[in-house]
């Protein structure tokens, strides 16, 4: 199950520069772009076309899955509130197996397990996402959304959020025990391979290849962990959806950012926008 990929178009053309897909929606005095993000890229990935970047100086805002995601100081308290059981250790939690697997992985990256152990899954999952970015040199400084909104408030623009940092740590925690245990042990797979499906996943989107994103981050876990992808993906692509709904009502030109996921697919924000009909175009 490809889950890493929530942690970082139509087929791409054969062109000499690559870029990222992107879709656009219009109506009489609105104009909204969509593009999907990579959440942490390495710094000398090239994906800032002229194209992509006309459509951040045209817009006047610009929409994210929160809106502040590098405040750390927002995050801590939410994770402690959260992210740990001090109760009944990780360890406890899984099979055999997967206790060994979370231990050799963890001693591949040099990872006390005893940190783990007061972790709930769903925060051990996410350790083991961005352990193999962070030692492969992927930095959420370079990552789509922070460059996107970096720009953005050089501009002036106004810059917004669908969800709040809560709404998104709050998620992943009520998930149910066993649909964060099947998290984790699909991420410590991931893990264990290394670098090489982020890598994929990151030319895939560098290419604009929306069918590849959609086989290396959707498809799989649609098949496996069909509540996750529900709550994940569908459930939030849906809600998004009446908020994307509410932004057309208004005039004007926005940019919309969300993880790359979430525009690829069979359940994707354009097939649930196209369900409102409201239809979002190649651009």
């Amino acid at each position: 199950m490809r889950v890493v990929a929530i942690a970082v178009a139509a087929t791409a053309s054969q062109t000499a520069i690559a870029e990222p897909a992107m879709w656009v929606i219009r109506d009489n005095d609105s104009t909204i772009y969509l593009i999907g993000t990579v959440h942490l890229l390495r710094p000398d990935t090239v994906w800032k076309s002229e194209k992509v970047m006309k459509t951040v100086a045209d817009s006047t805002e610009l929409w994210l899955e929160i809106a502040n995601p590098d405040d750390q100081a927002a995050v801590m308290p939410l994770v402690q509130k959260y992210a740990f059981d001090r109760e009944k250790s990780l360890s406890s939690k899984l099979p055999p197996p997967q206790r060994e697997k979370l231990s050799k992985v963890a001693a591949q990256y040099n990872m006390p397990v005893a940190a783990l152990d007061v972790m709930k899954p769903w925060m051990a999952a996410l350790t083991f996402i961005m352990l193999p970015l962070q030692k492969s040199g992927f930095d959420a400084n370079s990552g789509v959304d922070h460059v996107l909104r970096a720009q953005a408030e050089k501009e002036g623009d106004k810059v917004a959020g669908f969800e709040s940092l809560e709404d998104q740590i709050r998620m992943m925690a009520e998930l149910p025990e066993k649909d964060q245990t099947a998290l984790l042990a699909s991420t410590l797979d991931d893990a264990a391979s290394g670098i090489a499906l982020i890598d994929r996943i990151a030319n895939a989107w560098t290419a604009g290849n929306t069918k590849q994103l959609a086989e290396l981050m959707v498809n799989d876990m649609k098949t496996e962990a069909p509540s996750v992808y529900e709550k994940l993906l569908v459930q939030r692509n849906v809600r998004w959806c009446a908020q994307v709904d509410q932004i057309l009502k208004r005039s004007g030109v926005q940019e919309i950012a969300v993880g790359a996921a979430h525009l690829v697919g069979p359940d994707s924000l354009q097939v649930q926008l196209a369900k409102r009909g409201i239809r979002a175009e190649p651009y």
